[in-house]
């Protein structure tokens, strides 16, 4: 008999399950891979586009923002992520509300997150996630966000936070993919003296635990 396939949703996204001989087994789905990826580059360029015509001052963030400066050294070193995170001014955000809305992006809120999702699917786990500058994204971090003033323009056109600030975002959150990240970066050299003359001392104590525990 041969191999049928039925391409399905679940939790984690696109799914195949193949039928063969009376058997149900999951398989993987590279082409659903390939499908995510490329809608969060989308959803990156048309977030940023809307933002850079409407005059709004904004940084990709996150795991994006890392991509592009691991990019710079090893194109093949790069991860992939799910989401985009940009980091923009409180004060900015009916206006940055009206932009995105005008390119197809409805503003939603999950658990106190700003975000703006797709209208055709909208998945809070996928979309536009907001961070507000010089504010803490929870209670508990040792200090807010960087202010929106370092910021670098990508050779794609959209503005990137700088590096030194990044690292900072990345040791104030701290999370498995925050290290992750961090990791990437130092292996790539990109994390250099100059950019930890420039971290508070709670930040470098935390990249030294980092450099402590290598993969």
């Amino acid at each position: 008999m041969a191999a049928e396939y039925d391409f399905r949703e679940g939790e984690r996204g696109k799914y195949a399950l193949r039928y063969a001989e009376g058997a149900k087994v999951r398989v993987p789905n590279f082409h659903g891979q390939v499908l995510a990826v490329n809608r969060v580059e989308r959803l990156l360029r048309k977030a940023t586009s809307a933002l850079d015509a409407a005059g709004l001052p904004y940084a990709v963030v996150g795991g994006n923002a890392v991509a592009a400066w691991v990019a710079t050294v090893d194109e093949g070193a790069v991860r992939a992520t799910k989401d985009v995170d940009i980091l923009i001014r409180r004060p900015d955000l009916l206006a940055i509300a009206d932009a995105l809305r005008a390119a197809g992006l409805i503003s939603h809120e999950v658990l106190g997150v700003t975000m703006f999702l797709t209208r055709r699917k909208p998945n809070p786990k996928t979309g536009l996630h907001v961070v507000f500058a010089a504010e803490k994204v929870r209670p508990s971090d040792l200090h807010p966000a960087p202010e929106l003033t370092a910021t670098v323009r990508s050779d794609s056109g959209f503005a990137v936070l700088s590096l030194p600030e990044l690292v900072c975002m990345k040791l104030i959150a701290f999370r498995d993919i925050d290290r992750v990240h961090i990791r990437d970066l130092l292996s790539l050299s990109l994390i250099d003296d100059e950019v930890i003359a420039q971290l508070l001392p709670d930040l470098r104590e935390r990249l030294r635990e980092i450099q402590a525990t290598p993969e």
